[in-house]
């Protein structure tokens, strides 16, 4: 069920949207990482999903909106 202000409320005020961009980011430096260790070991269908796996987990913690309203 969607809320009109386009996010998941809390009850202690969070939001729980991320940030679209921060997960590109994530992805495109673990394509980035994954191809160079690909490429250094010969085996690039290994390391490239394994890359960007890695940086859409690390690119969705990091985008998280965390607020400092105390």
């Amino acid at each position: 069920m969607a809320t009109e202000s386009g996010g998941d409320d809390h009850a202690d005020g969070e939001s729980n949207e991320m940030n679209a961009q921060g997960i590109g980011v994530g992805i495109a430096l673990g394509v980035g990482i994954g191809v160079a260790l690909g490429v250094a070991t010969d085996d690039v269908g290994l390391w490239l999903p394994i890359g960007v796996a890695i940086g859409a987990a690390l690119g969705a913690a990091f985008s998280r909106g965390v607020s400092d309203d105390e």
